[in-house]
């Protein structure tokens, strides 16, 4: 049981986002007042590292549950025995879908309030993640764009990251499971700028994996608008980057971040396990 908490330590990584939490063994059910102090860690930072951990499928699995519910990916293969984590095991058999800057599933009404990624298997080099504060790249906008993109909302849609030419294709199961994924599953509204239910900042809410168009736009004007934005979220100092280690763990806050896997490891093999918490309806 992590039941001491005077060793728990958060070391920042910038100013914007990002910070390595120490003094956990996450394979130990947390205490409550651990659990806290992680909450309002991700909260403040957006996204934490831990290193030097070795859990489970079933130990991540538990530690996601401390903060929500959690999702089963309609897509994404998953451990066996343990159905809420998604395997992301990616090399030239199967080639990477994650290299561009997204927020996770947001094509739901109740978009995930984080989740949570254990490396299993690295490259010798290469395949990092990078993450973004979409807070920090609303903050740094003028108010005119903040005022005009305040009232807006834009629809985020399944297909745009799982098409079935890639995911549906070529196998007869894999289509019927693409098919009953598109059907439970038709295209989201989300307001473009979010609300974050605990701190109260404002942050974007569009992302490149799944924003399709700005209601009430034209489509040259959605299309120009989300260009302006992906790049925006994007800028360096919006951002952080870890290079993985075995036995490290990413928690983020998907809320108001967006995250990229870099996919410059190939012909090398990359596997991740991840646990998606659920959230609430963005506002």
């Amino acid at each position: 049981m992590n039941a001491k908490t005077d060793t728990l330590s958060i070391k920042p990584l910038s100013p914007a986002i990002g910070a390595i939490v120490g003094g956990l063994d996450l394979s130990q059910p947390l205490s409550a007042f651990a659990a806290e102090r992680v909450t309002q860690a991700l909260v403040t930072h957006h996204v934490l590292f831990f290193e030097g951990q070795d859990v489970s499928p079933a130990q991540l699995r538990d530690l996601a549950k401390n903060f929500g519910d959690l999702h089963i990916h309609p897509i994404y293969p998953h451990v066996s025995d343990v159905p809420e984590i998604i395997v992301l095991d990616t090399g030239t058999h199967n080639l990477p879908d994650n290299d561009n800057w997204h927020t996770d599933v947001t094509f739901i009404q109740t978009p995930p309030l984080g989740a949570i990624l254990a490396a299993r298997e690295l490259p010798p080099f290469g395949g990092d993640t990078s993450w973004a504060s979409t807070i920090a790249a609303y903050e740094a906008l003028s108010a005119p764009m903040q005022q005009f993109l305040a009232g807006l909302t834009a629809e985020h849609d399944f297909v745009k990251s799982f098409p079935l030419e890639r995911w549906g294709s070529g196998d007869a199961d894999a289509e019927a499971r693409w098919h009953e994924a598109r059907a439970k599953n038709p295209p989201v509204h989300h307001p473009v700028v979010r609300t974050h239910p605990v701190s109260g900042r404002r942050g974007l809410f569009v992302n490149e994996g799944f924003t399709t168009r700005i209601d009430g736009l034209k489509a040259n004007e959605s299309d120009a608008l989300l260009r302006l934005l992906f790049a925006h979220v994007s800028r360096p100092e919006f951002t952080v980057r870890w290079r993985w280690k075995l036995g490290d763990v990413a928690f983020w806050d998907n809320r108001l971040t967006q995250h990229y896997a870099l996919a410059d490891y190939l012909p090398a093999r990359r596997v991740m396990h991840r646990a998606t918490i659920l959230g609430d309806r963005p506002h």
